[in-house]
């Protein structure tokens, strides 16, 4: 059995592959590299099926679904969330959800985990907004809270962007803490509080970004005690990022990856990882940034 186990399906790609404002692309091309070069085998992988209504409605408003699963959303609803809606994006996403909960629990069991979407941790209790329809960090936080497979959760979002709907969500819950390291000039403009928010000055490098990291990381373990992580593991931290605004190398990037998932594994704490954005100008360069977090984990778990 394999120690790692990843989330993917070619739907992850569709139906968008014509919307030039998301590079849809890299969930194909993500697998396909790391395929190629044998850092993963095929049977890594796991195609999840669509998650069950009754989770959606454990962190997302009723209404709210029912109206996003039936296509009912204001044209400027829709607007907000990036995509033109549809009944095959409701079933991606509900994929995707699936995906993320799937791996939270392989995780849990096993150390470590991923799925090549996720972290769409703009979506709120009641709305969607920034490409994000529902939360697979939510969702999959209160899987594991009601089925006692953690008691304290901590979410590690390295996004570009705050991950203001996963504060929105856990506003009032003490089991799980929020972080945020984001671009404080960047979308959102009106953020949401977090447990712990570091916005960051435009053009921050990496040497700046990895101290400030390496020393809140170090304090919330000591201090919150996590027994499970989500990490939001983004590239859209990179110099050449066309939305980010911060000045990251790969490297910069890669060692990133390093720091978070190293600190899960010496503290023996699981830790599973989703795609968040990316949206460089050369699909190569989110490819590869996105790659470093997989290598990662399998130079760590073997």
């Amino acid at each position: 059995m394999s120690s790692i186990k990843i989330a993917f399906r070619p739907e992850y790609a569709h139906p968008l592959q014509d919307n030039h404002r998301f590079p849809m692309q890299k969930y194909e091309l993500l697998p396909q590299q790391l395929l190629h070069e044998g850092s993963f085998h095929q049977e890594d992988f796991f195609e999840p099926e669509m998650l069950d209504v009754a989770w959606i409605l454990r962190t997302h408003a009723s209404e709210y679904w029912q109206r996003l699963s039936n296509l009912e959303l204001s044209p400027r609803e829709q607007r907000k969330t990036g995509f033109p809606h549809s009944k095959e994006l409701i079933t991606r996403e509900r994929m995707i959800m699936q995906g993320s909960l799937q791996a939270a629990v392989f995780a849990n069991e096993n150390g470590v985990a991923f799925n090549i979407a996720g972290g769409t941790h703009h979506a709120y209790t009641n709305r969607g907004e920034g490409f994000c329809l529902l939360n697979d960090i939510a969702i999959a936080s209160n899987y594991l809270l009601d089925h006692k497979l953690a008691k304290q959760i901590l979410v590690v979002d390295l996004d570009v962007h705050q991950g203001n709907g996963t504060a929105e969500i856990f506003q009032k819950e003490d089991r799980v803490f929020t972080f945020s390291m984001h671009g404080a000039s960047n979308y959102p403009l009106l953020k949401e509080t977090s447990d712990l928010d570091i916005p960051l000055k435009t053009g921050t490098a990496g040497d700046e970004y990895l101290r400030l990291l390496e020393s809140n990381l170090a304090k919330l373990v000591e201090d919150i005690k996590p027994d499970f992580i989500f990490f939001q593991s983004g590239v859209d931290v990179l110099e050449s990022d066309k939305l980010g605004h911060l000045a990251l190398t790969k490297q910069d990037c890669k060692h990133r990856d390093e720091l978070v998932l190293e600190t899960c594994y010496k503290n023996q704490i699981p830790v599973m990882a989703c795609m968040g954005g990316g949206y460089s100008e050369k699909i190569s360069d989110i490819v590869e940034a996105h790659a470093n977090t997989y290598r990662t984990a399998r130079f760590l778990w073997g």
